[in-house]
């Protein structure tokens, strides 16, 4: 970080009038992260990284200040908190460091500060009956943090609603439980009314995201209605067997009862963005609403009359150039195990049934689940209109090829067993159901498949080369590929090297480097900055396959980071992965026998 650096000079937060540009230092120059004024104007809450510095560490866990310092005259109030180098907190997607931690201004009062605290040393594999604690300290934050509420799992997040109002989530990883909670500001410490409480994975049970609006000091805080205000209003993906169908509640919080006032629609797909009017006699929605052939366009919708809609935007076409629209269908199938799966198929403009089977590009990235059930749900639509990235493959579809985009990898490990234990069994089962599913329908030729993943999906990549005979060609952009070189866990790995080394050294491709006959493609950017995906990563394993006589390439992008932005590396990336495929999937030559 160049704020790190002895060379740079340290900042300093400023004031600045929106009438004159008069400036006007604040508190003292330092490392600042984060400024926030309270919702009455009066304070700032400032947080300011110090040393000592960890190079071992992300700047998440540097020392850090919290203060509170006067807007109208910089001059400090009060340091809330003080908090040393976090190079001690426990492993797990559950853990937390010691002591205070997530300082935020309440939304809903003129300046009271909010924060949590683990009860469990920060440990989710401690014992423990309450996780996390809610407090809060008022203006003039001289009196001592009075507690608001014990939560039995760890702290996942707050909307504030008014005085007597407030909403509280938690989350346990291990078992992908979650919990929302209604809590009575005005009553710290009472016991909390469960709300929500169900498993994250289970999208078809999703209850929406409570809504929130900008109050009169500008924050966000919920929206309430009703007779008394009694009311909240829920916009959800409305996940469904067949996709999914956005929706607004409305949900009475005395009687815990919901009333349905608007879900998209087929054959188009349509997406709450605002409440404008939640009055009984309007319920006006601000809504972004697309079709296959209709891109996305915002709408005025009253949501007591089915049919009206007025145009808010008129933005055209972007692929016109490609013929208007990408032609999209979703593919429902199964794999071996029973699991249900989905994945979009795009086929060329001008394709016929007659055609025959086509030569086919397939992406993928695998995501973990504890049940069978969950994993097989469909997310998604079949009516969105298809947008096109820098990595996307549905360039292909101009270049002759059958695309399965976002093809469905779910690695299940149910109970007691953790999903990685059975990940490369899974992982190939899930694309030779795909292909299967492709080749029964007389578009995909599974004799030339090439498939593609970026981060975790490049792991993947890796893997399925290796493991299956399926592809005639991968390529993978940013991958890890040595699991030793990631010991304390990985994407939703959370056992150590140590605890699982039989999961780790299985899962890297890298020990592997010597069975590989299939083409294999690296990508990576020159500057990854993601802990997990070192440049490392592929250099060791482009060394390894090299030096095992693998048909390999190892491109690196200058300056780029994990997510790849600048044109020329994007279409170079393209000029590259195109040439990869014309020269292994469509037309390969021979190759010779293992």
């Amino acid at each position: 970080m160049s704020a790190c650096s002895t060379t740079t000079p340290p900042r300093r937060l400023v004031k600045v009038s929106l009438a004159d540009g008069a400036a006007q230092p604040l508190g003292q120059p330092g490392v600042i992260q984060t400024a926030s004024p309270s919702p009455d104007g009066k304070y700032v809450l400032v947080r300011t990284r110090h040393r000592p510095y960890a190079y071992t560490l992300p700047i998440s866990r540097f020392p850090q200040r919290i203060d509170v310092l006067d807007l109208a005259s910089g001059a400090p109030v009060k340091t809330v908190a003080d908090l040393p180098l976090a190079d001690a907190v426990p492993i797990g997607n559950d853990a937390a460091a010691t002591g205070p931690r997530g300082h935020a201004w309440r939304a809903d009062v003129p300046a009271t500060i909010y924060y949590v605290e683990a009860q469990d040393g920060g440990n989710p594999k401690a014992k423990a009956d309450i996780r996390d604690k809610l407090f809060t300290i008022e203006a003039p934050f001289t009196g001592a943090p009075q507690e608001l509420a014990a939560l039995p799992l760890r702290f996942g997040g707050l909307s504030w609603g008014n005085g007597q109002l407030a909403l509280v989530d938690g989350y346990r990883w291990a078992d992908r439980h979650q919990t929302t909670w209604q809590l009575n500001p005005s009553k710290p410490a009472a016991p909390l009314t469960v709300l929500f409480d169900g498993s994250s994975e289970d999208k078809y049970k999703d209850p929406g995201t409570p809504y929130e609006h900008r109050n009169a000091q500008g924050k966000y805080v919920l929206l309430t209605g009703g007779a008394k205000g009694q009311s909240i209003y829920l916009l959800g993906n409305g996940a469904s067997p067949e996709g999914d169908r956005p929706f607004v509640d409305e949900m009475d919080l005395i009687s815990k009862k919901t009333t349905r006032w608007w879900r998209s629609q087929a054959p188009v797909y349509e997406v709450p963005v605002a409440i404008i009017d939640a009055s009984g006699k309007k319920r006006q929605l601000l809504t972004r609403r697309e079709s296959p052939t209709q891109s996305p366009n915002y709408y005025l919708r009253d949501a007591t009359k089915k049919d009206k809609l007025t145009a808010v935007t008129k933005f055209p076409n972007p692929y016109a150039a490609f013929g208007g629209s990408f032609k999209k269908q979703v593919l429902k199938y199964k794999r071996a195990d029973g699991v249900e799966l989905t994945a979009n198929l795009y086929l060329p403009p001008n394709y016929k049934k007659s055609d025959g089977p086509l030569p086919t590009f397939m992406s993928a990235y695998p995501l973990e689940f504890k049940d069978k059930s969950t994993a097989g749900q469909v997310t998604g639509s079949p009516y969105t209109f298809t947008r096109i990235g820098g990595g996307s493959p549905v360039f292909w579809v101009t270049q002759g090829y059958a695309v399965l985009e976002n093809v469905s990898v779910p690695i299940v490990g149910e109970g007691t067993k953790d999903p990685n234990d059975t990940y490369i069994e899974q992982a190939v089962s899930s694309a030779k159901a795909a292909i299967d599913e492709g080749a029964r329908m007389g578009v995909v030729d599974p004799a030339r498949v090439g498939v593609m993943g970026h981060s975790y999906g490049a792991f993947m990549t890796a893997n399925l080369l290796t493991h299956s005979n399926l592809f005639k060609a991968g390529i993978a952009r940013s991958g890890a590929y040595n699991r030793t070189l990631t010991p304390y866990g990985f994407q939703g790995e959370e056992r150590n090297y140590w605890e699982a080394p039989e999961v780790y050294n299985a899962m890297s491709p890298f020990n592997y480097a010597n069975k590989i006959k299939t083409p294999i493609l690296l990508i990576h950017g020159e500057a990854d900055n993601n802990t997990g995906t070192y440049p490392i990563q592929s250099e060791r394993y482009y060394a390894a396959l090299k030096g095992q006589g693998a048909t390999a390439r190892y491109v690196v992008l200058p300056a780029e980071a994990h997510g790849y932005a600048a044109r020329e590396n994007l279409l170079h990336v393209l000029w590259e992965t195109n040439a990869w495929l014309e020269k292994y999937v469509k037309a390969p030559a021979p190759q010779p026998a293992n």
